[in-house]
């Protein structure tokens, strides 16, 4: 939603309109935040930080923190249609991911590392694994350190139901909670040099950078190519990817290296530029540990154009072929 959107009629009531137009897009960035982690869909996220500003636009009445009352809205929709949205990830075809961020419009340095660990593909899967409540609470809690009563108000439930909804996902989370390099320039490296032989189709150098153990999955929902149910180890995935990319640059395909939920990735493009998938990756001990692509169309319309993947699948083959 643009600006212009927001800016109300003349008048004395205008000028409420007008403040509080102000005050919702200064606290845009922390409404997203939440939705976005509580969803794990951008386009889900928006539209709960949407239903929020016209929920706030209709009120008549002042609160007495903007922020808490915001939060609070947000966090109850974000909850509504996350319960709504279980039944439909259930009936899912294949392995289901959260939709790819480039950019998490929330920033607070004090709390850079944590914020950036907790939008990760691998935290939000973790994420899914508990109710709505208790994803709600821990996302509160836990990443933007809300205190009890303003997460209590938040979720509608009481202090002590909250500790409770806290420490259960607590336990959930720290179970398997993922690891990650700590040094962010050390992956960044890692990843430069992962990109590098990606694009030359060196299976040995890309072999050197996965771990042993290293796996490769995909979410097309059905609607596109994918690896079926994964690729398992450091040498099945070093040539499935080695076979594949040179093909993809010969039709004109361009790996655009850059950071996705906080973590090294990439997007793939078109000759003409269109989205065909996205990857990340979950680095540690100075080798890739997990590759994980977004290739369902529906994912990746927030981040342009998308490209017909099939289309691009056949194309590289008929390239391969040719090449024979």
């Amino acid at each position: 939603m643009s600006r212009a959107t927001l800016v109300p009629p003349a008048g004395q009531g205008g000028v409420v309109r007008v403040a509080r137009a102000e005050e919702f897009e200064q606290l845009r960035p922390l409404l997203f935040a939440i939705a976005y982690r509580i969803l794990g869909s951008v386009g889900e996220a928006e539209d709960a930080v949407q239903e929020t500003w016209l929920r706030y636009e209709s009120s008549s009445t002042t609160p007495v923190s903007t922020k808490a009352f915001l939060s609070a809205v947000v966090t109850r929709i974000s909850i509504d249609v996350l319960r709504s949205a279980r039944s439909r990830r259930e009936r899912y075809v294949g392995q289901w991911f959260p939709e790819p961020l480039v950019t998490d419009p929330y920033q607070d340095p004090a709390r850079s590392a944590e914020l950036a660990d907790s939008v990760s593909m691998a935290a939000l899967l973790l994420l899914e694994r508990l109710s709505p409540l208790e994803r709600a609470v821990f996302v509160l809690r836990e990443v933007f350190a809300f205190s009890f009563p303003e997460v209590a108000a938040a979720v509608g439930r009481s202090e002590p139901a909250c500790r409770q909804l806290a420490v259960r996902a607590r336990r959930h989370m720290d179970a398997g909670r993922p690891r990650f390099e700590a040094d962010r320039q050390a992956r960044e490296e890692l990843a430069a040099r992962f990109f590098d032989a990606l694009r030359e189709g060196d299976v040995e150098s890309l072999r050197e950078l996965l771990a042993a153990d290293v796996q490769m999955v995909g979410d097309s929902g059905g609607k596109a190519p994918q690896w079926g149910a994964g690729v398992l180890g450091a040498g099945n995935v070093a040539r499935v990817l080695a076979a594949t990319m040179p093909w993809f640059a010969r039709i004109g395909g361009v790996v655009e290296a850059l950071n996705l939920n906080g973590q090294p990735g990439a997007i793939f493009r078109d000759r003409d530029g269109n989205v065909v998938s996205t990857i990340t990756l979950d680095v540690l001990d100075g080798q890739i540990t997990a590759i994980r692509a977004v290739l369902n169309p529906d994912k990746l319309g927030h981040l342009g154009p998308v490209a017909d993947g099939w289309a691009v699948y056949r194309a590289a083959q008929r390239a391969r072929r040719s090449a024979d």
